[in-house]
């Protein structure tokens, strides 16, 4: 069994940049590797999580998101090196997430994903985030955009 630890962030660092850079790189869905700007651009300014997931004390994963509205968590890109993949990391980074939004007082999170990944719309759909909206693409099936949401409000 390997040793999992999940760290939470809510302000964006140099150092933590630089290391979510590089391990974009380390996602091959990422067809983009994150930069400086994007991720300021993002999660400055307003309420973000960053969460990073180790294995065995070397960075595996991460999810990040941020406030969209009032009472709306928007998650927004995350992702599991390759070499980590099967273990359960992008679960419990979801659920990590889930839990830290509904204590911060959120009620719902969105999030955005298309049809070209299916192991992310498989893990939200088993999560029980429904489909909210489906921006299709012209050119091509795998690239129509699905928008979905979940209810996290507390009884």
């Amino acid at each position: 069994m390997y040793s999992i630890e999940i760290k939470a962030l809510t302000a964006l660092t140099p150092e933590l940049t630089t290391q979510l850079i590089e391990l974009s790189k380390q996602i091959p869905e990422l067809d983009r590797p994150l930069t400086s700007e994007t991720l300021a651009e993002r999660l400055s300014d307003k309420t973000s999580l960053i969460l990073l997931a180790y294995v065995e004390g070397e960075l595996a994963g991460f999810k990040l998101g941020y406030e969209q509205a009032d009472a709306v968590f928007y998650s927004w890109l995350g992702g599991v090196a390759t070499d980590f993949r099967r273990l359960g990391l992008a679960q419990s980074l979801l659920e990590y997430q889930e839990t830290w939004a509904s204590r911060q007082g959120y009620k719902l999170i969105q999030v955005k994903t298309m049809n070209r990944f299916p192991a992310m719309l498989n893990l939200l759909i088993r999560n029980q985030y429904l489909i909210t909206e489906l921006k299709a693409d012209p050119q091509s099936l795998i690239d129509h955009k699905l928008h979905l949401s979940k209810s996290i409000a507390t009884a």
